[in-house]
């Protein structure tokens, strides 16, 4: 269904279904007719025919709506309407109950969101909550591919979930871009004070995105076994392919945590290299200035007994021996790379 279909959809149904992206049925690989909410279960119960539900942050009484539809498990509801699941897979009689975190870069932070699936005999409902990229792209090409389309729920399920692992590789990119700029910045001596803690902000938002990525791991074996309802064994390549792309995503995450924890410790030691150069560049113009101030806490003691301050020309030699004095520190420390 195009993006204007399904706003068009949307805005026709009543204010008990705001929340539905898309609503069809589909036999054969083929796009049959867009259907309410309530004649969904009547649809999925006809041989060969699909119906995909695609909603969006549902309300209570939409969900209850969709369970009567297709007779879903109340703990599924729940954690639908809850969202803040972990990612897992979930057998409910013949249906399956699939959580799946999503990841999108929002302000230059890792903002992650839940896709819940229901899946069963002839039905699919997907449930999204949070930052998370509408599915329209996943259901133009399954359309677009009907004969891998025409396999039925198990096809819709892996088509999603192959979209929501590849949305993890932008993320990653944004970060590795923003790694490489901060990290050019460290070796070249130009890093600023608030790049240590944006450091330290991308290591922890990549630690959650590796949580929310690698429970998938589990949940695409569990679906490549054979024995789960609606799940067909011949797909169990296309699964194990997404199990590819987690992996993946996640050397690539323990990859840029590497790099990042290099930095960081590269930025922590630049920093401490800047203070000592400052502090020697301190020491050594605090020795300069020690002879003149030795000099003349010497002539200031008011003694009466003092012969310097009969001599003509005392003044003259003291300044000069001062300026010799401090002359020679100051080729000292520079030799030694202190100034």
């Amino acid at each position: 269904m195009h993006m204007a279909d399904a706003l068009k959809f949307v805005s026709a149904q009543p204010k008990d279904t705001q929340g539905v992206v898309a609503s069809a049925v589909y036999a054969g690989g083929r796009r049959v007719a867009e259907i309410p909410i309530g004649e969904a279960g009547e649809w999925s119960r006809r041989p060969g025919h699909v119906v995909w539900i695609g909603l969006h942050e549902p309300g209570l009484d939409l969900l209850r709506q969709v369970q009567r539809e297709f007779n879903l498990h109340d703990l599924s509801i729940e954690d639908a309407l809850k969202a803040h699941q972990r990612p897992k897979l979930e057998q409910y009689g013949e249906a399956l109950f699939v959580v799946v975190r999503t990841a999108q870069m929002l302000d230059g932070r890792i903002a992650f969101g839940e896709t819940h699936l229901f899946v069963g005999h002839g039905y699919v409902v997907s449930v999204r909550h949070g930052a998370s990229t509408s599915y329209t792209p996943v259901r133009e090409r399954c359309e677009a591919d009907q004969k891998a389309f025409s396999e039925g729920e198990d096809f819709i399920l892996y088509a999603v979930l192959d979209f929501i692992v590849d949305n993890y590789m932008p993320v990653i990119e944004a970060i590795q871009a923003e790694v490489e700029a901060i990290e050019d910045s460290i070796l070249a001596e130009t890093a600023t004070r608030t790049q240590v803690p944006r450091l330290y902000q991308l290591r922890r938002d990549l630690l959650r995105l590796r949580n929310a990525a690698v429970p998938l791991v589990e949940v695409c074996r569990r679906l490549e076994q054979p024995g789960l309802p609606g799940i067909d064994p011949a797909m169990s390549p296309l699964f194990r392919d997404v199990s590819d792309h987690i992996r993946r995503v996640q050397e690539e995450i323990e990859s840029l945590r590497e790099v990042l924890a290099f930095a960081f410790e590269t930025s922590l030691m630049t920093g401490q290299a800047q203070q000592n150069e400052i502090t020697r560049k301190l020491a050594a113009w605090a020795a300069i200035l020690a002879v003149p101030t030795a000099v003349a806490g010497i002539y200031g003691m008011n003694f009466e007994n003092m012969p310097e301050l009969e001599w003509r020309y005392g003044y003259v030699l003291v300044l000069a021996a001062i300026l010799v004095a401090c002359g020679w520190l100051y080729w000292r420390f520079r030799q030694n790379g202190w100034l």
